[in-house]
């Protein structure tokens, strides 16, 4: 008998899915360099976190060949180093990107391995039942069959675990199931779907984090829009590389995207049908509690000649991501070189088709002339008719006249006649004259009747046109609304685009990202597939995977050292260094953008009395905060150690920004200023005690870090190399002025 999704019980190889009991095994880690490498996005970003120290294999071209290297991987996992302390600083897109498509690759696996069966399934039993356990409670009661041992599954839904099969294929499949009516077919494949999206996200969340990656918030979506049928190029996009060549290092999972569905009501000829949406739109919520929202959009199935859209709306605001056919990248800026685009669409129905019908109706020329052309007609008509009918009735009432002169025919006949011709009197009686008029009337009758057909035709004709024409403003209403109808505007430099309301988009690394907020507030992403024509039923698919993570503010801060009450009260002298081993890859990539010549800038702040803002220590901006006495419970309590912070961050982004930032808790400092300028300053600009003790700190955290960046220097490069970097270092941070309260004061001061 068919055991289709039965749980078994197999301790010993059941696998463990809490988040602080699995690690990667060598499969997984091995897959997982494998993906990074041949993913140019991936190997750009945390490439060098992956340190592979076995042989290098290579093809005869000289490129280095991956599979190779990956059997060896999973032979001998140790030769794979992860500096996952690294990877956690790195973009949480980039990081989920990765991690998806390792619990892609996964769920491929598993569910190749069901249809298999035997030894194949035995390796991914606990993987495959923790997938059944999501599966059964989704499926409508008429999916399971009632056995000898209870209710299971009917064993014909196994077909539908192909991840190989386009959403038509599993559709057809799904209508052969007598069991299943319309209702419990679309429901069966929901089911799948959110049991595919559900597993995902389970898996991609827990290898997020074995990465290094924190998250209050871990949201991955898998969505396909589209007409539903497979084209070749859809099938082959992720199988092959971005060179075109075939690519093993990328999981094929094209089945494993669900679309968003209908059902299509029947008609005489065809029956009801579940129809896939041609435009997906997910909804979420940003974080809130002042945590930073950050979206990734991976899309599959690029489209040469329809330009891949993806729209994020935030009260009413839209942010538009457009696919580029040459690089496979998303951006901001809408220029496609040839082929359909959303807007081309939208313009179609708007300025041909519906300015096309408003022509009909409202145009010089349109239905409305006609129709009041054609009335004109008609009234003038039954004018004329009235007027001839009482003509032709006061034909009636006119005296018949006898004349005794011959007719004019009988005087001709006469002259050309040799005999006498005898003739009678002539008599009119209007006969002729009546005769005439009747038929006059008869054809105004005709022309009056030819005129309302007219009319009423128009009258159909236009009610037609203005049912069809709102059609079409329905559609064109809906179009507009899925691409939004107010777009955000944004400036560019370097491939970072920064919007006006200061959200950004990284071309680099593909993330949108959401400034802080402290209430959450929904938005929505929407993947658009691009139609035939703007009337058309038919959309080419396109595949989209979307993480949405919540963040610190500060989180990709290469280097990130947070120092938390290390100073004695009122105090600024450190006695510990500030830079350790495990500092030293970021330390190393600090100076290889000294290096790049890239611009370098130093700023140092004493912000005075910190506060909380449920994420992170800030600067306390409430112009009534005032200073307190005494602590009124312990000084240390959490509520006011974690105030008395300073922090050094150091991001590698276009430019190199060397930042650091000195807070106090709200306690009232007794610190003595000796230095006349640092007390000049304080009266002229009413600076408090704390805000000068937090600039003290900031300075003394700067020389340090000045000394022990250049011995690192001397350490990690060569004489004329460490030179460069040093004199960059020491010429920036010599310039560099501790911002307090609306003044600054020179660094040197605080010697």
């Amino acid at each position: 008998m068919n055991k289709f999704f039965t749980f078994l019980v197999l301790v010993i190889q059941f696998h463990v899915f809490s988040q602080d009991q699995i690690s990667l095994n060598s499969e997984e880690k091995a897959y997982l360099y494998h993906i990074v490498k041949k993913s140019p996005i991936l190997d750009t970003n945390i490439g060098r976190y992956f340190e592979y120290n076995g042989p290098i294999i290579r093809f005869g071209n000289k490129e280095i060949n991956y599979d190779s290297i990956e059997l060896i991987i999973m032979n001998s996992p140790e030769k794979l180093y992860i500096r996952t302390s690294e990877i956690a600083k790195s973009p949480k897109g980039i990081i989920a990107e990765a991690t998806n498509k390792i619990a892609l690759w996964e769920l491929n696996k598993v569910l190749l391995a069901k249809r298999v069966g035997g030894k194949e399934l035995q390796r991914y039993i606990g993987q495959y039942l923790k997938f059944e356990q999501i599966l059964l409670p989704l499926l409508p009661p008429n999916a399971f069959k009632e056995t000898s041992e209870g209710k299971i599954p009917h064993p014909k839904l196994e077909q539908i675990l192909n991840p190989s099969l386009s959403f038509n294929d599993k559709k057809e499949l799904l209508s052969t199931f007598y069991f299943l009516d319309i209702q419990d077919q679309e429901l069966t494949y929901k089911a799948f779907n959110q049991a595919v999206n559900d597993y995902v996200e389970m898996r991609s969340k827990q290898f997020y984090k074995l990465l290094g990656g924190e998250a209050q918030m871990f949201e991955n979506v898998l969505v396909a829009a589209g007409d539903g049928s497979s084209s070749a190029g859809l099938l082959e996009e992720r199988e092959k590389d971005e060179k075109g060549r075939w690519n093993r290092g990328l999981p094929k999972a094209v089945g494993l995207f669900p679309y968003l569905t209908e059902i299509k009501q029947g008609t005489k000829k065809d029956k009801e049908t579940i129809k896939p949406l041609k435009f997906a739109v997910l909804d979420f919520l940003t974080p809130g509690n002042n945590r930073i929202t950050t979206i990734h959009c991976d899309v599959w199935g690029y489209n040469a000649e329809k330009q891949t859209t993806v729209v994020i709306e935030k009260n009413g605001l839209s942010y538009h991501l457009f696919g580029s056919g040459e690089t496979r990248f998303l951006a901001p800026d809408s220029s496609f070189s040839s082929g359909l685009t959303f807007q081309s669409i939208i313009n179609q129905l708007e300025f041909e088709r519906i300015a096309k019908l408003d022509e009909m109706i409202y145009g010089k020329k349109g239905f409305d002339y006609w129709i009041d052309w054609n009335t004109k007609k008609r009234d003038n008509t039954e004018l004329k008719i009235e007027k001839n009918e009482k003509a032709y009735s006061d034909m009636g009432y006119s005296p018949i006249i006898t004349s005794s002169k011959a007719s004019r025919k009988v005087r001709k006949d006469k002259k050309k006649s040799k005999t006498l011709i005898n003739y009678q009197p002539t008599t009119n009686s209007g006969g002729t004259s009546k005769k005439k008029s009747q038929q006059e009337i008869i054809d105004l009758y005709n022309q009056y009747e030819g005129y309302k057909r007219k009319i009423a035709e128009l009258q159909i004709q236009k009610k037609e046109a203005i049912n069809k024409r709102a059609v079409y403003q329905r559609q064109l209403d809906q179009y507009k609304d899925l691409m939004g109808r107010r777009w955000a505007t944004f400036t560019e430099k370097d491939g970072l685009y920064i919007f006006e309301d200061s959200s950004t988009f990284d071309l680099y690394t593909q993330e949108f990202v959401f400034p802080s907020l402290k209430d959450k507030v929904p938005f929505e992403v929407k993947l658009l597939a691009i139609p035939n024509d703007c009337l058309s039923e038919l959309a080419d698919e396109v595949m989209m995977h979307v993480s949405v993570i919540d963040a610190k503010p500060t989180f990709d801060a290469r280097l990130q050292i947070h120092l938390e009450d290390i100073f004695e009260s009122d105090q600024w002298k450190l006695s510990d260094k500030l830079l350790t081993e495990n500092d030293s890859v970021a330390v190393r990539q600090f100076f290889e953008a000294l290096q790049e010549d890239k611009k370098l800038q130093v700023i140092a702040r004493g912000q005075g009395m910190g506060v909380w803002d449920g994420t992170r220590t800030v600067k306390q901006n409430d112009p009534e905060a005032i200073e307190l006495s005494a602590y009124p419970t312990s000084k240390m309590d959490t509520n006011f150690v974690r105030l008395r912070k300073s922090e050094v961050l150091i991001n590698l982004n276009r430019d190199v920004l060397l930042e650091i930032n000195s807070f106090t808790d709200p306690v009232s400092s007794n610190i003595k200023v000796s230095n006349e300028e640092i007390s000049k300053k304080m009266t002229t600009y009413k600076l408090t005690k704390n805000q000068i003790l937090s600039a003290y700190r900031s300075a003394t955290i700067l020389f340090q870090l000045k000394e022990e960046l250049n011995v690192l220097a001397g350490n990690y490069f060569n004489r004329e190399e460490s030179k460069k970097i040093i004199d960059k270092l020491n010429k920036e941070i010599s310039k560099t002025k501790i911002v307090v309260g609306f003044t600054s004061i020179d660094l040197e001061e605080f010697r």
